[in-house]
């Protein structure tokens, strides 16, 4: 009987572990902590409705291949860093099926 209550518990101790891993990991995903910044070329800017498009590499925390889309900024003032033409690194989630850059900056750019 003792053994069974120790066998049952290492289980869910063993689950309870898995799960929390899980979680965490998707949450450090959704904040962009996980995944490395994607490069990419600017193709256009539109201040006014703060998109931005994209030429870019394979974004791995959104399992995303390489494409050309247009994104949404989470901050306006994040277009003044960039021009068109530009090769870029950037961070992107996905904000309830909406992607949005929450970093951006020139390739050459140092990180902050």
């Amino acid at each position: 009987m003792k053994v069974r209550i120790l066998i049952v518990s290492m289980v869910a101790l063993i689950c309870y572990s898995a799960v929390s891993a899980a979680v965490l990991v998707v949450a450090a995903q959704q904040d962009g902590l996980v995944a490395d910044m994607t490069e990419g070329v600017v193709r256009k800017i539109d201040k006014d409705a703060g998109k931005i498009t994209l030429k870019h590499g394979e974004i791995k925390n959104l399992n995303m291949p390489p494409m050309t889309m247009v994104y949404s900024v989470h901050d306006k003032s994040l277009l003044d860093a960039v021009q068109t033409g530009e090769k870029v690194k950037f961070k992107v989630i996905n904000e309830g099926g909406k992607f949005v850059i929450k970093e951006i900056r020139p390739a050459a750019a140092p990180p902050e």
